[in-house]
């Protein structure tokens, strides 16, 4: 009898938890869409770290109001981010920034996806990682996830899910040495 009258408070909790669940955008793969997180208001990372294009002053706040620690920034100096100084934009809501640019396909390499591997594991709390639009950030991950142990397949699948794209041909390349 008891468990009856329990049964519709259970379906209601789930049924709350379920709409809750829709107000973030949780990170199944690496990459999000920052339009989707600045709409949802909230984001989760996958496996501690978030890949996406450049993000714009709401998507910093929401990113910032998710808990995350840091913002790598992997765009050029000379790379225009739509806002006058995305690093004072950062700090200023409390995360971590740190410049680390991809400026040419030469830097796509393992000794600085070790560099990139070292710096993630100094940084305690989620990160989220973006370029212009994930590309460069999918190609470090890749290579970055290679060094750590994956196959080339599981390497590549792991860059595509952090935004890789037409830096492919290249990791494929630098995969292969």
């Amino acid at each position: 009898m008891k468990l009856v009258r329990l049964l519709p408070v259970a379906m209601l909790a789930f049924a709350f938890a379920a709409c809750a669940g829709e107000t973030s955008v949780q990170a199944n793969s690496t990459h999000v869409d920052v339009a989707a997180v600045v709409e949802a208001g909230a984001v989760a990372p996958a496996n501690g770290i978030t890949s996406s294009g450049q993000p714009d002053e709401a998507a910093l706040q929401v990113f910032a109001d998710s808990g995350y620690s840091a913002v790598i920034d992997m765009r050029g100096p000379a790379e225009d981010r739509g806002m006058e100084n995305e690093q004072a934009t950062v700090e200023a809501l409390g995360l971590d920034y740190i410049a680390f640019p991809i400026a040419s396909g030469a830097e796509i390499n393992f000794d600085t996806a070790k560099e990139l591997d070292v710096l993630l594991q100094g940084i305690d709390g989620p990160v989220l990682i973006h370029c212009g639009s994930g590309n460069r950030v999918g190609a470090m991950l890749a290579l970055r996830y290679s060094l750590n142990g994956a196959s080339d397949d599981d390497a590549l699948e792991h860059g595509r899910d952090a935004g890789l794209t037409r830096l492919e041909p290249l990791v494929k390349e630098r995969l292969g040495e």
